[in-house]
């Protein structure tokens, strides 16, 4: 499934500076798969030993995966998928 996945300025650099580009999967964790290939580094950004990290949100048509099926929520095509590393600072 080809899904739109915004990532914030934390994950940009390692998109090359895009705010948004494309990948595939059936599943979150599938396309985690597929835009590890395409941007190297990135799956360990926001999972750790297979699971999501603490402080990271990946919502699917805003909608937080914690309160779907995690990285098993199902995707479909022309989905929006968010990435949301957690920013710290006062």
């Amino acid at each position: 499934m080809a899904v739109e996945v915004r990532v914030t300025s934390v994950l940009q650099r390692i998109t090359g500076g895009r705010r948004s580009v494309k990948a595939n999967g059936d599943t979150v964790g599938e396309m985690l798969d597929d835009l590890e290939g395409a941007y190297p580094g990135l799956k360990a950004q926001v999972t750790d030993d297979g699971a999501l990290r603490r402080f990271v949100n990946i919502y699917v048509n805003d909608e937080d995966i914690r309160y779907l099926d995690a990285l098993a929520t199902p995707l479909k095509d022309g989905d929006v998928v968010s990435i949301l590393p957690a920013l710290a600072g006062g």
